[in-house]
């Protein structure tokens, strides 16, 4: 949504609902009320408009009985019939029975007449003195539908005017609706930036004193055990630091894309999380083609299959597997970890998203991975099932 990104706010899925939702309902109740006004507009001016004509046929319908009874009474002969070409009149006998008339198709018969004849209006009358026999005065008029075209063209306007000014007081509601879910998400923001930047030296200087270590030289295995343990919370300090300062500059980062060969990648990658595997007793397998390359980001590519690889173990159970297949444009990682709802998978990928307080955790691994997906077009499918297992599959 356009609102949102002028707003710097990236809301979870569940988030979005709630949003359009109440948009929804502002829209639909801002077209209620619109309804309800131009209804009730077009009606007032119905009904003006049909008081005007009654109106101006009453003061002919009078001016011309009153001519007709002159004509009756006129003995010299300068006394014609009224015509008009607004007004056409038609006179008819006491019996029904056409007289005369000044409209070009005169009904034979009164009862013949209709009420609702396209755009002609008729008004009846009954004179006092029958001229000609005439127990009846019919006066037509043609609707020129005028005060229609001006009730449109109101309605257009004023409409206009009315939703511009309701889309803009949504705009301010929905800001003011945001503001606490804006506030929380820049706290939250504000505080992973501050952890990352305190985080850079400590972890740093911690893996680079480990990796100075002569593991082989060691020969006290409970010393040995404690510097795994020690190497273990290090490399997953790392790695969220590393998604962290991912998350953070991400728009910065100017990608230097290259062909990557998967296969080496990958088991590179393996034999930095093997031992955080071990620790759970987890078995990984691979079946990977050698020949598999994808054009894309070192750094990127390797956050991807890092994160993929950290739920995996993460997740999983104690002694159970991962299973990692690689082949033309399709890469598989399956544990036999506890699995996600189905109500759940499809929130998978959103910011702080955790469906689990036990393995803990900020929530922002699978959301990089599909960052990283979108920006290379690529195509990342999870399908689980709870207490079995969990498959994240990307294609290309």
């Amino acid at each position: 949504m356009s609102v949102l990104k002028s707003l710097d706010i990236d809301l979870p899925q569940s988030e979005k609902k709630t949003l359009f939702r109440f948009l929804a309902l502002y829209i639909f109740l801002t077209i209620v009320i619109l309804g309800m006004s131009i209804s009730l507009y077009y009606n007032l001016q119905k009904e003006l408009a049909s008081s005007q004509r009654t109106i101006k046929l009453n003061e002919y319908a009078n001016n011309f009985i009153s001519i007709l009874e002159d004509l009756g009474a006129d003995k010299t002969g300068q006394i014609t019939y009224p015509k008009d070409e607004m007004f056409k009149t038609s006179l008819y006998a006491n019996d029904y029975k056409l007289i005369y008339s000044t409209s070009a198709d005169p009904k034979n018969s009164l009862t013949e007449i209709s009420y609702t004849n396209n755009k002609i209006i008729r008004y009846i009358t009954n004179p006092e003195k029958h001229y000609l026999n005439t127990q009846y005065v019919v006066i037509e008029i043609i609707d020129d539908k005028k005060w229609l075209d001006a009730t449109v063209r109101n309605i257009i306007i004023y409409s206009s005017i009315f939703f511009s000014i309701m889309i803009v007081i949504g705009y301010f509601l929905l800001k003011l609706f945001l503001k606490p879910m804006r506030d929380a998400l820049h706290l939250l923001d504000t505080f992973i930036k501050d952890t990352t930047h305190e985080l850079n030296t400590p972890v740093s200087t911690i893996m680079t004193n480990i990796e100075l270590i002569d593991k082989k030289s060691i020969k006290d295995n409970y010393l040995l055990k404690i510097l795994n343990r020690i190497e273990i919370g290090t490399k997953t300090v790392s790695n969220i630091y590393d998604d962290l300062s991912f998350l953070i500059l991400n728009n910065k980062i100017v990608s230097k894309n290259q062909d990557i060969n998967l296969k080496q990648l990958i088991e590179q990658r393996v034999e930095y999380f093997l031992i955080l595997a071990n620790i759970k007793k987890i078995d990984i397998q691979t079946e990977l083609s050698p020949e598999v390359t994808l054009n894309i980001d070192e750094k990127k590519i390797s956050k991807l299959i890092d994160n993929i690889l950290s739920n995996a173990i993460k997740y999983n159970k104690i002694s159970g597997s991962i299973f990692i297949t690689l082949k033309d444009h399709q890469l598989t990682i399956k544990d036999t970890g506890q699995g996600i709802k189905q109500e759940n998978i499809d929130l998978m990928f959103d910011r702080y998203a955790r469906f689990d307080n036990v393995a803990g955790g900020f929530g922002i691994g699978l959301n990089i991975v599909k960052m990283i997906c979108d920006e290379y077009n690529l195509d990342v499918k999870i399908t689980s099932e709870v207490d079995k297992y969990t498959q994240v599959c990307i294609t290309w």
